[in-house]
């Protein structure tokens, strides 16, 4: 299969109400120029995972000031004060989940697990609406797997065979989220040849990529 495709046939596979997962701390390990590009759609109505919401017009911002969102599921939009303004107008709904519980929600997913309990949120609204599990006299939120029709991450560089490797803290949520994806585009800054990598530097196979954009 083809890896290597450029911005244009990336984002054409994302498509009215899909789930998508987008990595990224803030403005770190952000796939950037693809965030530009869907901005530049019509695309409409997306739930999307992602730890935050950015900034104004920066990063998931440039989505969230078109309203191309939604559905938020995140740790939190105190970064963002249009995604604050739309979530208070009730323009977009707001998930917000336990930053670790997020990284595991969509880890369980990757892993083919059908959820995990932990005790963080209990006694908060995090607990809403949620089973609670008693194990040995203490009390346990069962939290489902989170999974996306596409995965949108950021690395360092890739080889032809889509192997990734990821700099400092781009390591955030993009690993994780390379096993959560039915779909997995990676934008990199740097292509190199199938071999170039020692084992060790492979962050990612590229067993979970499906496409590569430069």
């Amino acid at each position: 299969m083809k890896k290597l495709i450029n911005i244009e046939e990336g984002i054409a596979k994302i498509k009215d109400g899909m789930v998508v997962m987008i990595g990224g701390f803030i403005n770190g390990g952000v796939p950037e120029r693809i965030i530009e590009a869907l901005s530049q759609t019509d695309v409409k109505n997306l739930t999307v995972i992602s730890n935050d919401t950015g900034f104004p017009g920066v990063g998931l911002g440039k989505l969230i000031a078109k309203k191309q969102i939604s559905r938020m599921i995140c740790s939190h939009i105190g970064t963002n004060s249009d995604t604050i303004a739309q979530f208070n107008n009730k323009e977009i709904i707001v998930d917000f989940v336990p930053q670790g519980t997020l990284a595991e929600r969509i880890r369980s997913a990757g892993a083919g697990l059908g959820g995990f309990l932990t005790p963080t949120g209990i006694g908060t609204i995090v607990e809403n609406g949620k089973q609670i599990i008693n194990l040995e006299g203490k009390d346990y939120i069962l939290e489902t797997p989170l999974k996306a029709d596409v995965a949108l991450i950021k690395a360092s560089k890739a080889d032809k065979s889509g192997n990734l490797y990821y700099i400092g803290t781009a390591q955030n949520f993009n690993p994780v989220m390379a096993f959560a994806g039915d779909i997995v585009i990676a934008e990199v800054d740097e292509i190199v040849e199938t071999g170039f990598f020692e084992p060790q530097d492979v962050h990612t196979s590229g067993i979970f990529v499906d496409y590569v954009i430069n």
